[in-house]
């Protein structure tokens, strides 16, 4: 394994910790109406699943085909567009996170104990959210584009991504998610990158994994940017999404 990648990657994964770490204390997001930075990392999150991730999907789709009918693994070969149903599973489960989460703070409300998830939605949203993170950090070792352009379009993208979950969480879980979730989700993201540096895995299962990391980052974008209480910025949101689609697809 080339050690400028690990080194780099480590790096990378250190990053994504570190804004886990300190976003939720960045007073410029919490605002409304919504900061431009959550819309423009939104708008980047989203292109580079777009234009980056589905695009390769579809070849892999096709590689996944070949390894299972190699395998004789007849259930999943009988599933013509497998990848695409992680994507769809990804987004399913996300939002039933989110709906999780906002029902627990209407109750809470209703209870008095103030605008916040009740603790076993909070330790619910943080197992979920820690494999989400384990997973993101895996795929800093293993992408469908390996090297480091791949690296830095990667890492780049979710860091901004990474600046909208963590307002979103911190809005669900308030103090809870600043004295312990935040550590919790930042460790997630070093542990994934570890296993990613000890273990090897087949391109289909690469290829499942990236699904459903593409699924999940959909949904957990567009649950922010689209309700009206949230008054997004459009254009903001549509300079980051064209901005960064013209770069990938320059580079």
């Amino acid at each position: 394994m080339n050690s400028s990648v690990v080194f780099l990657s480590g790096l990378a994964a250190l990053l994504l910790a570190i804004i886990h770490i300190f976003a939720s204390r960045f007073k410029f997001l919490k605002r409304t109406p919504r900061s431009r930075w959550l819309s423009l990392s939104s708008g980047v999150s989203v292109a580079y699943v777009f234009i980056h991730v589905l695009p390769d999907l579809s070849a892999a789709q096709i590689e996944f085909q070949d390894n299972v009918t190699v395998l004789n693994i007849a259930v999943l070969s009988a599933i013509e567009h497998h990848v695409y149903v992680m994507a769809l599973l990804g987004m399913m489960a996300f939002y039933g996170l989110e709906r999780a989460a906002k029902l627990s703070r209407q109750q809470s409300r209703k209870e008095g104990e103030g605008d916040a998830t009740q603790p076993r939605v909070f330790w619910l949203h943080m197992a979920s959210f820690s494999l989400y993170n384990a997973l993101i950090g895996y795929l800093l070792m293993h992408r469908e584009e390996p090297g480091m352009r791949g690296l830095a379009l990667y890492a780049i993208a979710m860091a901004l991504h990474f600046l909208v979950n963590d307002y979103n969480l911190w809005e669900d879980h308030k103090r809870a998610y600043e004295r312990i979730g935040r550590w919790i989700l930042a460790a997630a993201v070093v542990f994934g990158w570890v296993v990613g540096v000890q273990t090897e895995i087949s391109e289909a299962f690469m290829a499942t994994l990236f699904s459903l990391l593409a699924g999940s980052v959909i949904l957990n974008v567009l649950k922010e940017e689209l309700p009206q209480e949230r008054e997004s910025r459009f254009w903001t949101f549509a300079a980051g999404a064209v901005g960064y689609s013209g770069l990938l697809l320059i580079l």
